[in-house]
C-alpha cells in the first residue's frame, strides 16, 4: 500500500465518521464501538 492510498483511506474514514456524528448523532460509531467491544471479549475468551 502506498502512502497516497493510505492517506486517502484515512481521509475517507474520518469523513465518514464526521458525517455520522453530524447526521446520525453518532449512532453508527456507537454501534461499531459496541460490536468491537463484543469482539474483544470474544477473543479474550479464546485466549
Amino acid at each position: 500500500m502506498t502512502n497516497r492510498i493510505a492517506i486517502l483511506l484515512g481521509v475517507i474514514i474520518v469523513a465518514l465518521a464526521l458525517l455520522d456524528l453530524f447526521v446520525l448523532s453518532g449512532a453508527g460509531l456507537l454501534f461499531l464501538g459496541r460490536r468491537l467491544s463484543d469482539l474483544i471479549e470474544w477473543l479474550a475468551f479464546w485466549r
